[in-house]
């Protein structure tokens, strides 16, 4: 019996190349994205009612998204014409207009992306893939179905990687309200023994391996 490989992009890698059907029209991912930080998520099923949540709840955030310069898309392994009907049916009886496209994915897309896990059924888990502007994954999460994802999280997760990128420092816990440095960020570490003896005249902090600084 031939043993299925499982297949996931990794941190650093670049996102797989697909060329896929939408509610907006045919899109190539990553390249219709290039030169914008992506969210992309999984869902199992259209018409089910934790799906159903999340998208209101990612819909909620679009302007958080869009300040941020975040393309949002969704896809599940549905028809198009299922997620069409669906997003119909969240803004007739939610009152939610859905506005970012959601991918009609088959299986060999799903499986590029490790979101058709053997022991969770045959229904795509939630994923969830971060990407940067250069089209490489830089964060991934994944649920499983019974479980809803918390959206602010995942704001907060692109924030934190567009700070991190542009600052060039590291993110604490919980930020921007961690319980130790606040919203502060933290620098890097000295990278030589000279850096080490001057870094707590330069900044604040614990110990020259823990310093950090406001933005």
């Amino acid at each position: 019996m031939e043993e299925k490989k499982f297949n996931m992009p990794l941190l650093g890698d670049p996102f797989p190349e697909m060329s896929v059907v939408t509610t907006h029209g045919p899109m190539n991912i990553p390249g219709d994205l290039k030169g914008s930080w992506f969210v992309l998520f999984s869902h199992p099923a259209d018409f089910t009612p934790v799906c159903t949540t999340e998208f209101v709840g990612f819909q909620k955030r679009m302007e958080e998204f869009e300040k941020l310069g975040v393309k949002l898309i969704g896809m599940s392994v549905d028809q198009v014409f299922s997620h069409i009907k669906w997003v119909e049916w969240i803004q007739e009886k939610l009152g939610v207009k859905i506005t970012f496209p959601v991918i009609a994915a088959n299986d060999t897309i799903a499986n590029k992306l490790g979101m058709l896990h053997p022991g969770k059924g045959s229904n795509t888990v939630r994923a969830v893939f971060i990407g940067d502007p250069e089209g490489k994954v830089r964060l991934v999460l994944y649920y499983p179905q019974e479980i809803g994802r918390n959206m602010d999280e995942i704001v907060r997760s692109v924030k934190a990687l567009i700070t991190s990128d542009e600052n060039g420092v590291a993110i604490p816990a919980n930020w921007p309200e961690n319980e130790l440095i606040k919203n502060r960020v933290i620098v890097p570490p000295a990278q030589s023994q000279a850096d080490a003896e001057k870094r707590m005249s330069e900044y604040e902090g614990y110990d020259w391996w823990f310093c950090h600084k406001e933005l």
